[in-house]
């Protein structure tokens, strides 16, 4: 075998993982990834699936920056087209809604799960979460700022409120589509951020 492709299965392998494990994630919670019901379901051993990372810890984060990243190419990447301000928000929150809505078993928003999860326990999986969702507040922020700007919204517009806001109406909206399985949620979700949006 090659250098090469020793390299490229071992990313391969390394990647399987990493979608096996955000799956399970997904349904059991971060801290609820269990390195034998990995191995189990991968058909691998538990030195083959841990070798990969080094630690339970190291796998989490890896699943972590997977979940970050598919929600940067589901949520922000697919508003990149519309109009900065208001209509760029609309557009990045219409994803968000949906991506919550679609996830299979009702999953909801993983990074906000796992911000519930680890929102009292500090170390590195909380910091990795906290950096992501910073990340997010600085991209609604500045839309925002940008639709002041531009007189989309009054100028006298609390940037800050209306992003807690926004915030505000994303959480209900994850609560109500996992634990209460409402059919209603994204209509209901869009209607509250129209209104936060509206000039």
């Amino acid at each position: 075998m090659s250098p090469r492709k020793s390299v490229a299965e071992t990313a391969a392998t390394r990647d399987r993982i990493i979608t096996s494990a955000l799956a399970l994630a997904t349904s059991e919670g971060l801290e609820g990834l269990t390195i034998g019901r990995l191995a189990t379901d991968l058909g691998m051993s538990k030195a083959g699936v841990i070798g990969h990372f080094g630690s339970k810890e190291a796998l989490q984060l890896a699943v972590l920056a997977s979940a970050v990243e598919r929600f940067r190419l589901r949520v922000p990447a697919r508003a990149v087209g519309a109009e900065p301000g208001t209509r760029r928000l609309t557009r990045a929150f219409d994803e968000w809604v949906d991506y919550m809505a679609e996830a299979e078993g009702h999953g909801g928003c993983f990074l906000t799960s796992v911000a519930t999860e680890f929102d009292g326990r500090p170390g590195p999986i909380r910091d990795a979460v906290l950096e992501a969702l910073a990340a997010w507040s600085a991209y609604v922020r500045a839309e925002l700022r940008t639709a002041v700007e531009t007189g989309e919204l009054p100028p006298d517009t609390d940037v800050d409120q209306v992003a807690f806001e926004l915030d505000g109406v994303v959480l209900a909206a994850n609560q109500s589509i996992q634990l209460h399985r409402d059919p209603r949620t994204p209509a209901r979700a869009r209607r509250a951020i129209a209104r936060l949006l509206a000039a």
